[in-house]
C-alpha cells in the first residue's frame, strides 16, 4: 500500500531540499531509458501515420498549401483502373503466395526434421535466400529465369522438348509476371517459415509418436493425427503473418518487374507499389495516403481475425 505524505512531511522535504522521493528518482530513471525509444518512435513514426490519416482527406502535391477534399479521394479511387488492378493483384498474389509458402515450409521442416545425413547444412541453405540481399538474389533469379532461349531454366525447358517459340519470358511476360514473382516469394520466404515449423515440431511430445507405432501406423498416419493436429496453433500463425507480409509486398514486385525504368505494368501492380507511384511519381500524396488508408483497414482485418483465433487456440 503506498505511503501517503502528510504535510508536515512535505514541509519537512522543502527544508531540507529532499525533491522527490527515493521511489520517484528511480520512476526518473526507468523513464529516462525508454525516453529516447519513445521520442523516436513519437517523431518517426506515430507522428506520420497521424498525418498519412488526415492526409487521406486532403489534396497535396507537396508543395502547395493543403487544400480540404472531403472522400473526393476515396472516390477517385474507386474509378482508377491501376487501383482496381493492384487491389486484385494483391489478393491474386495472396492466394496463391500463402498456400504454397505454407507447404514448402512444412514439407521442408518434417524432412529436416529427421535425422538425416547433413540436416544442418540442408537447414543452413533451406534459410540462406531469406537473408541474403533481395537484390543479389533478384539479380541471380533474373539471370536463370532469362526470357531468352539461352537462360538456364528455359535451357531445361527446350531439351524437355518445349518449342523454341513457346518457350515463357517469365517477368517480361504480361501472362506470367505474377506466377514468377509468386515463385520468387516462395522461395524466398519459404525457409524462414520452415523454421517456426521446425520449433513447433521439436515441441511435440515424442510419446505420441512411440504411441502411433506401436499401434502400427505409418508415416502418412502419424502426420495427420498427430503432426498436423499439434501444428495447428503455428499453421495459424504463420498464415496470419505471412498474409500481412503478402499484402505489404513491394520490394519483390519492384525488382522483377521493374524494368529498366522502374514502372511496373498493371499485371503486376500491388498495392504498396501503387501508393508509391501515386506519392513519389504524380506527388499525388492525399490520395496515397486514401489508399495506405484502405491498405491499413485490410491488415487491421487480418490482425483483429489473429487475435481472436489466438485466444481460440487458448482457451
Amino acid at each position: 500500500m503506498a505511503k501517503i505524505e502528510t504535510i508536515d512531511e512535505k514541509i519537512k522535504k522543502v527544508r531540507t531540499g529532499e525533491r522527490f522521493t527515493r521511489q520517484e528518482k528511480r520512476d526518473m530513471v526507468a523513464y529516462s531509458f525508454i525516453a529516447p525509444n519513445f521520442i523516436g518512435f513519437a517523431v518517426f513514426t506515430l507522428g506520420p501515420i497521424i498525418f498519412a490519416f488526415i492526409l487521406a482527406f486532403m489534396k497535396w502535391d507537396g508543395n502547395s498549401p493543403l487544400e480540404f477534399a472531403g472522400l473526393k479521394n476515396f472516390i477517385d479511387m474507386l474509378g482508377n483502373a491501376r487501383f482496381h488492378a493492384s487491389f486484385i493483384n494483391t489478393i491474386v498474389y495472396c492466394i496463391a503466395t500463402v498456400p504454397l509458402t505454407l507447404a514448402c515450409a512444412l514439407g521442408l521442416a518434417v524432412v529436416l526434421n529427421q535425422k538425416v545425413i547433413g540436416r544442418n547444412f540442408f537447414r543452413t541453405v533451406g534459410f540462406f535466400p531469406y537473408v541474403a540481399s533481395l537484390v543479389a538474389v533478384a539479380a541471380v533469379w533474373n539471370m536463370l529465369f532469362s526470357p531468352q532461349k539461352s537462360g538456364p531454366i528455359n535451357m531445361i525447358l527446350y531439351h524437355l522438348g518445349v518449342n523454341a517459340k513457346s518457350l515463357p519470358k517469365w517477368s517480361a511476360d504480361p501472362n506470367w509476371v505474377m506466377f514468377t514473382i509468386v515463385l520468387f516469394s516462395v522461395w524466398k520466404n519459404m525457409g524462414y517459415y520452415m523454421v517456426i515449423y521446425l520449433a513447433g515440431l521439436q515441441g511435440i511430445n515424442g510419446e505420441l509418436y512411440e504411441a502411433a507405432g506401436l499401434d502400427g501406423c505409418n508415416s502418412w498416419q502419424r502426420f495427420r493425427y498427430i503432426t498436423w493436429p499439434q501444428l495447428q496453433p503455428t499453421t495459424f500463425f504463420v498464415t496470419i503473418i505471412l498474409t500481412i507480409n503478402c499484402f505489404k509486398v513491394y520490394d519483390i514486385v519492384y525488382m522483377l518487374a521493374g524494368g529498366s525504368n522502374g514502372i511496373v505494368s498493371s499485371q503486376a501492380m500491388v498495392l504498396v507499389y501503387h501508393i508509391y507511384e501515386e506519392a513519389f511519381r504524380n506527388w499525388n500524396l492525399g490520395y496515397a495516403s486514401a489508399v495506405a488508408m484502405v491498405l491499413f483497414l485490410m491488415v487491421l482485418a487480418i490482425t483483429l481475425v489473429q487475435f481472436r483465433g489466438e485466444k481460440k487456440y487458448a482457451n
